[in-house]
């Protein structure tokens, strides 16, 4: 587990490091095995492509590169909000997001949650580390939850935010339900801001229809924002698997 010791933030990286571990390991082997068959030649092509292409996207999502700043600010930008009560970052890996909630309303208290699931380098003592390096740790909790059943009442907080989290949800086989479930713990007349793979039609269906039935939830102030052209992605990184189906959903509940 990534720890953070040297008193500067440690928010992570989006592209896990395993994208990269394991097509350098498999060209090794495609290497090794080339006595065998010239046909692991191309093996190794491939993997090799693989290789710099993710390599290349960790650097563009490592701090030098800046794109998960300027992404999650995204989402700070549209949240329209007084700054008095409660926000939920919901999946909030190493606390980045709420601790920019935090930072832009000083008079907030907000609650990180995140299930800290092995598959990333994010842990509930990372964020605490991180939020008392950036002078907000007095005003933040940060809890393990998973997104389909969030651990407060109905209407408890006055803004809610996610970002790039929805979709990987496990243990919600409609992603649709996550996003309910999100509204479930926004007051009535609160804000919401949530980023995700909005346009992956095997996720979420057409956005059109994904707004009417959020509507339908007793929702009437929502917009959907396509913020994967945005011009400061690369294009590389606009590519479907990758940034190339965000958007936002946000509103008025």
């Amino acid at each position: 587990m990534t720890e953070n010791l040297s008193g500067k933030t440690n928010y992570g990286n989006w592209v896990s490091k395993r994208l990269i571990y394991v097509p350098a390991v498999m060209i090794v082997i495609c290497l090794a095995l080339l006595f065998v068959s010239w046909y692991f030649l191309i093996g190794v092509v491939i993997f090799a492509v693989h290789l710099a292409y993710f390599a290349y996207a960790y650097h563009k999502f490592s701090p030098g590169g800046d794109i998960q700043t300027r992404i999650l600010d995204l989402v700070l930008e549209r949240t329209d909000w007084n700054g008095k009560g409660r926000a939920i970052d919901i999946g909030c890996g190493n606390g980045a997001l709420g601790i920019k909630v935090a930072k832009m309303y000083q008079n907030a208290r907000v609650t990180g949650i995140d299930y800290w699931g092995a598959n990333w380098d994010y842990a509930k003592e990372i964020c605490m580390k991180n939020a008392e390096v950036e002078g907000v740790v007095d005003r933040m909790e940060f809890q393990k939850a998973s997104a389909s059943s969030l651990p407060f009442a109905d209407e408890y907080f006055d803004l809610a935010v996610s970002n790039f989290v929805f979709h990987e949800v496990n243990d919600a086989k409609d992603k649709r339900d996550v996003i309910k479930e999100a509204l479930r713990v926004v007051r009535k007349g609160g804000k919401f801001v949530f980023q995700d793979l909005f346009l992956v039609k095997n996720i979420y269906g057409d956005p059109d229809d994904l707004i009417k039935t959020i509507r339908s939830w007793g929702v009437e102030n929502i917009e959907f924002i396509n913020t994967s052209k945005e011009s400061f992605i690369p294009k590389a990184l606009k590519l479907p698997f990758m940034i190339g189906s965000i958007g936002i959903i946000c509103g008025t509940k």
